[in-house]
């Protein structure tokens, strides 16, 4: 088992670029491949942009009013910005079970445990990635997930719209779901603050690391 204390935290102030965020995670993965730096969760906000997963479809820009990158994520677009919790997370799954859809799942896990922590009710909900909640008698997505694994290390990880323009969304078909809205915990009347998410994403990380065991568990 990891010691928890040797995974990296790093919270950055301010709104990092994403072209620097995405240079600096493919230079960490590298890193963590050739046995040169530990792992990292990486928590940030972006100023306002738009992200194109690899299955992103040109029909679901409706409106590139913020500028728009290249992820290499799995996934379709995306919007990240001012007032949304972005968690890179960059671990060696080849130390925890090989398996992307135990990670994928755990990430949401994690998020929807600290939602609770935070007093809203989240959910998965079968065949869409991501996390839900109710808004108003409407499923809602509060936090969207989107990974990419490379040589087993992973990059990215996963969005929570803690306070957010919700308007933003407005630009695109977000993760391709034209169906349910976008929320936040501030839409639902339950901001808590930045700082209070990223102590609920802390206390609840050790749980998280411990589902990744998922696919040693079912073999």
């Amino acid at each position: 088992m990891t010691d928890i204390s040797a995974i990296e935290w790093l919270q950055s102030t301010g709104h990092v670029p994403y072209p620097e965020a995405l240079a600096d995670m493919e230079a960490r993965a590298t890193a963590i491949y050739a046995g040169e730096a530990g792992e990292r969760v990486w928590l940030l906000e972006h100023p306002p942009l738009y992200t194109a997963g690899t299955s992103a479809d040109p029909a679901e820009l409706l409106d590139p009013r913020f500028p728009v990158y290249p992820a290499g994520r799995g996934g379709r677009y995306t919007y990240h910005g001012p007032g949304q919790r972005v968690g890179y997370v960059q671990l060696n799954l080849a130390n925890r079970g090989r398996d992307v859809r135990c990670f994928v799942s755990a990430l949401e896990g994690w998020v929807i445990a600290a939602l609770g922590e935070l007093g809203v009710e989240a959910w998965r909900a079968p065949g869409r990635i991501g996390i839900w909640t109710d808004d108003k008698g409407r499923e809602a997505k509060i936090g969207a997930i989107g990974v990419r694994v490379r040589r087993w290390v992973t990059l990215h990880g996963f969005s929570l719209n803690v306070d957010p323009d919700l308007t933003h969304f407005g630009g695109i078909v977000p993760c391709g779901i034209a169906e349910h809205p976008v929320t936040s915990l501030a839409a639902l009347g339950r901001n808590p603050g930045m700082d209070a998410v990223d102590t609920a994403l802390r206390r609840n990380f050790p749980a998280f690391l411990a589902s990744l065991d998922c696919a040693e568990r079912s073999s």
